[in-house]
């Protein structure tokens, strides 16, 4: 209801500003656009159009609540918002369905010609098929359209990917600085904040980037900001900025389960003064290159029988789990049912008396479809799992009794009781952040002795939920042992892939401004 209520409200505002031409006259055309999706190409799963849930028209504000319309923000320029999509990790998307999307926003963008400015809000980590760096294609595609005369400001994830071509034709560009990103909002109103600040001065672009590759590529789970040297490390970037000198500066890490060129950590800093620009920039990618051997992974880490082993040793509860090399939230397919097989074999959850295990989740369409003609409480014997990644183990039986269902237009799901694992059956792959996606299924997991969930570093929730936390290197389209990776074309020597590497050239690179389109 409270976003109907903001959708509503500035779109009254935008219709008073769009009326008042006169009144108006002197307030920059400010766009938004923007397309966001991690990809693993090491996953056999695609991603179509329909999972970006694209949305159009001021139904865009509803992604940005520091756009109300008590903000002061709203009324500093004339919004033209196009298309923004936002899917869940996944597969690689297709080609037919990237066109689409940028063709629709391309069509929108004319249609509200001239512009001032531009918001483009994309994570960073789309691969698309027969495209490379897909998210500075779209710049171009953009920059060709509104010229060079527009200022465009960036936002993307950290674990996005920053190529020279994205780099040079946008002005301004940020990415979050925690991880888990609970400064998502916070980094997009920074990114649009510093858009109007420049407009409104009347200084522009910025004159000088810098660019500094930085030949590391790791997983999120070894870079959280919770600990050292993750938290450290972004920590530096604020001592870097006085927003004149140096207006913003930030530091990618990348998406290793993508196997492209651009896949590499990345630091950009830009401002009015050259030497503070590249002094900010070198200073962060030379504190990056000290501590890459510090990163660990957040928990500890180990396979699956050791993971479980430790769960049934241990006296608190709950006990998580993260079964990470299938993660739908970083792009694995979600049905992978290798841990699921492994831990039906364990005899221990056949004693009535052994620990109890919730299991969140694994897809399965046909069990949906018995389970809805069963009911709550009767018996159910069906397949799941599989359908997309079969490569690590076959669909799984699941038999039991159906304990809960939860119906749903997108994505209905069911508790199946084997013994003592509850299994979390799904329309579709899906993602358990939050204790209300358990307790809505009359699950309750701080009293579970044992809950394992497809997921990498645990969300805040879970992670002041767990009693005690690992993780487990389990197979799948997101493997967290990226040496188990079979790369082709990533840039080599790389961190850690070749831990004896020689230090790199970590000096600024100056990329050229966007007052001429550069394809690279």
């Amino acid at each position: 209801m409270k976003k109907i209520f903001l959708v509503i409200s500035i779109g009254c505002l935008l219709i008073l500003t769009g009326c008042n031409s006169q009144g108006n006259k002197e307030l920059p055309r400010i766009a938004i656009a923007g397309i966001a999706i991690e990809s693993s190409t090491f996953s056999p799963a695609v991603t179509n159009e329909e999972a970006f849930r694209a949305r159009e028209g001021i139904d865009v504000f509803s992604y940005y609540p520091f756009m109300d319309a008590d903000s002061g923000i709203i009324d500093r320029a004339i919004w033209l918002p196009t298309l923004r999509g936002h899917a869940m990790p996944g597969g690689i998307v297709t080609q037919e369905a990237y066109e689409s999307l940028v063709s629709k926003t391309l069509k929108m963008l004319e249609a509200n010609l001239p512009l001032d400015g531009l918001f483009f809000d994309i994570h960073g980590a789309m691969s698309v098929q027969g495209i490379d760096d897909p998210e500075g294609d779209f710049l171009v595609r953009i920059r060709e359209l509104v010229g060079t005369d527009v200022l465009i400001s960036t936002t993307m994830d950290l674990h996005g990917s920053v190529s020279p071509r994205l780099a040079q034709n946008t002005d301004l560009i940020t990415c979050y600085r925690l991880a888990p990103h609970e400064d998502a909002i916070e980094t997009k109103k920074r990114a649009v904040t510093n858009l109007l600040n420049r407009l409104e001065s009347g200084k522009g672009k910025p004159a000088y980037k810098a660019f500094i590759p930085v030949p590391i590529l790791l997983p999120g789970e070894k870079t959280s900001t919770r600990i050292e040297p993750g938290k450290g490390l972004y920590e530096q970037i604020p001592n870097q900025i006085d927003g004149n000198k140096v207006i913003d500066a930030s530091i990618w890490m990348s998406y290793p389960w993508a196997d492209e060129p651009r896949n590499h950590g990345v630091v950009v800093a830009y401002g009015d003064d050259k030497e503070a620009v590249g002094k900010a920039a070198e200073t962060l990618a030379q504190y990056f290159w000290k501590v890459r051997d510090k990163f660990e992974f957040v928990a500890p880490t180990t396979y699956l029988d050791d993971a479980l082993d430790k769960a049934f040793k241990s006296n608190v509860k709950p006990f998580i789990i993260s079964d990470m090399g299938d993660n739908p939230t970083a792009g694995g397919a979600g049905d992978v049912t290798w841990t699921l097989h492994e831990i039906f074999k364990r005899p221990e959850f056949k004693d009535i008396d052994s620990k109890k295990l919730i299991y969140a989740s694994i897809p399965g369409p046909e069990l949906i479809k018995k389970a809805l003609e069963i009911g709550v409480g009767g018996q159910i014997d069906e397949m799941a799992g599989a359908e997309v990644d079969n490569r690590f183990a076959p669909p799984i039986r699941i038999k039991g009794e159906i304990t809960a269902i939860k119906e749903s237009n997108s994505n209905t799901e069911v508790v199946v009781k084997t013994g003592n694992i509850y299994t979390i059956v799904t329309e579709k792959r899906n993602a358990y952040h939050y204790v209300s996606n358990f307790t809505d299924l009359g699950l309750n997991p701080k009293e579970t002795d044992i809950l394992v969930v497809k997921i990498g570093y645990l969300t805040p929730e879970l992670y002041d939920l767990r009693a005690d936390w690992v993780m487990a290197l389990t197979p799948g389209g997101v493997d967290q042992d990226l040496m188990r990776l079979p790369y082709k074309r990533i840039n080599r020597p790389m961190y850690p892939l070749d831990p004896d590497m020689a230090d790199p050239d970590l000096s600024a690179r100056f990329i050229p401004l966007s007052d001429e389109i550069r394809y690279y």
